[in-house]
């Protein structure tokens, strides 16, 4: 097995430690570090950075580090310590921005809706800010909006699964015919073509609304977000090394 490199190991142990904090305190610790709808009265400054250290149980905590120490250990070969906490970070940024602006979408459409049946935005607000609905929403708005609504103001997100897609995306550039072995797919897949597949299907999972597993609650658009800022910056990258060793 690959040596597990410093700064790997340190996003590794503060994501360990932050998932017992949790268990420990409970509630309270997610209210404050996971991160909620920026209009959402739980709303905190740095629950953006926050939230890429929360998980929600014991599988999702493991998968993320698996794949952090799997992947992340490789470019932070490569990188160094400092590069790669920059495009770990940037990419949990990326992926809370694409996450916020979907929601964003459903938020105000259906907001436009109801103001235009007579219900103030700031009324709306108040309301769900106090962790209540108005029943009347439901007959005004579609099935599909009224719960996209409701999700994108009262969910949370945690996890550093964002993150996680950027350097999945980063290895895939830099390792495009290494093999990865699944757990399901005994045949291995070259990264090239595994990482866009994975990236496409939950780009076809967060618009659809459906899940593989029959169950809800995976920020699909945060995955995605993570995977196109992973890809822009090692866009940008290359392009930039490409012009710093080119000849005239």
């Amino acid at each position: 097995m690959r040596n597990v490199t410093e700064t790997v190991k340190q996003l590794i142990i503060i994501n360990v430690l932050f998932f017992i904090g949790t268990l420990i305190v409970g509630d309270p610790a997610y209210k404050m570090l996971a991160m909620f709808f920026p209009e959402n009265s739980s709303f905190q400054f740095w629950q953006p950075i926050s939230h890429m250290f929360m998980h929600g149980g014991y599988m999702h905590i493991f998968f993320n580090m698996f794949a952090l120490y799997s992947f992340g250990s490789a470019l932070e070969s490569f990188w160094g310590s400092k590069k790669f906490l920059f495009f770990y970070i940037s990419c949990g940024l990326g992926a809370a921005m694409l996450h916020t602006g979907i929601n964003y979408y459903y938020f105000i459409d259906a907001v436009n809706t109801l103001e235009a049946n007579g219900f103030p935005k700031s009324e709306i607000v108040q309301i769900l800010n106090q962790g209540k609905i108005n029943t009347q929403w439901q007959e005004l708005l579609t099935a599909s909006q009224y719960e996209n609504f409701i999700s994108a103001y009262m969910g949370t997100v945690v996890g550093a699964s964002g993150a996680i897609y950027g350097v999945i995306v980063a290895f895939a550039f830099m390792f495009p015919n290494a093999e990865l072995a699944l757990m399901f797919i005994p045949v291995p897949i070259k990264a090239k073509y595994f990482v866009p597949g994975l990236v496409l299907v939950d780009l076809y999972l967060g618009v659809s609304g459906q899940s593989i597993f029959g169950g809800g609650g995976i920020a699909h658009f945060a995955h995605v977000g993570g995977a196109l800022f992973g890809f822009l910056i090692m866009w940008y990258w290359k392009k930039n090394q490409f012009n710093d060793n080119r000849w005239n």
